[in-house]
Formats: C-alpha cells, sequence, structure tokens
C-alpha cells in the first residue's frame, strides 16, 4: 500500500473533484449525490475549505475536509477513509495531518459533530484527545458535539 495524502486549499480540480464526491456519496449513503454536491458548493462559497486527500495509485481512498468556523476555531466537517482501506491507520493520518494544518495556521480549537451510527469516527476522535461537549438534533437524529484544543 503506498498512500500519499494531499493538502489542497479549497476543492480540487477533476478528476479528483468527482472522485470526492463518490467517495462521499459512497460514505455517507443517507445523502444524495446532488445534496452533497450542494453542500459543497455552498460550503466553498462562504468560506475557504481546507482539504486532506488520501490517494492511492491516482484513486481517492479517503478524504477530510473542514473550515474557518470562526478565528482560532476550525471546524472538521466531513471525512471518511473507503470500506476496503480501513484499518490500515489512513483516518488516523487523514486527522494528524489536519490538526497539524491548524496548529501551522494559528487554530487553537477544533470542533466536530458525528451521529452515533458513525462510532469508529466517534472512537477516532476520542483517541485524538477530542472532548464529548453536548448534543444537538441534526437532519438525521441526534449529533454529538466534540471539540479539542490544541
Amino acid at each position: 500500500m503506498d498512500v500519499r495524502y494531499e493538502m489542497i486549499d479549497g476543492l480540487p480540480p477533476e478528476p479528483k473533484f468527482t472522485a470526492l464526491i463518490d467517495q462521499l456519496v459512497m460514505l455517507f449513503g443517507n445523502q444524495s449525490r446532488d445534496s452533497l454536491l450542494a453542500d459543497l458548493t455552498y460550503q466553498q462559497e462562504r468560506m475557504e475549505l481546507q482539504l486532506v486527500l488520501a490517494v492511492e495509485n491516482e484513486h481517492v481512498v479517503g478524504c477530510k475536509l473542514g473550515y474557518e468556523r470562526k478565528p482560532g476555531h476550525f471546524y472538521s466537517w466531513l471525512g471518511g477513509v473507503h470500506p476496503d482501506y480501513r484499518g490500515q491507520g489512513i483516518a488516523s493520518e487523514l486527522m494528524r495531518q489536519q490538526h497539524d494544518w491548524c496548529r501551522q495556521n494559528k487554530y487553537h480549537t477544533i470542533r466536530t459533530q458525528t451521529y452515533n451510527q458513525w462510532r469508529s469516527m466517534l472512537i477516532l476522535n476520542l483517541r485524538f484527545g477530542f472532548d464529548i461537549i453536548g448534543t444537538v438534533q441534526g437532519t438525521y437524529g441526534l449529533m454529538i458535539v466534540l471539540e479539542k484544543k490544541l
């Protein structure tokens, strides 16, 4: 396995943009392709997205997207690893790279939210030092809000 990681300001050019959308559609089966495209477009127009891609042989196998919530505070928004590549440390490396980028860019707090159904992401966040700070009602049920001080 020869996975490389790419840090991208904003959304990637083709063909990686389509590969990113395909990855997100596969990961978040509860959202349509059109819905995900609309969400990405909306967020990109509102603020600069920061993306870390995990790529093997020019195929996107994992991603982590986020953006500035407010000065000093970063929101880790969407991410995941293709099922065929799980258990190989890719999600941990994506998170590590995102957090390193946040430190280098003077962020002191990272927040994320997840549904209970994504337990592996919840566990990963807890392993990386996030604290559960509350819950909010999400579109698909109760969301767990986590935050980490860098």
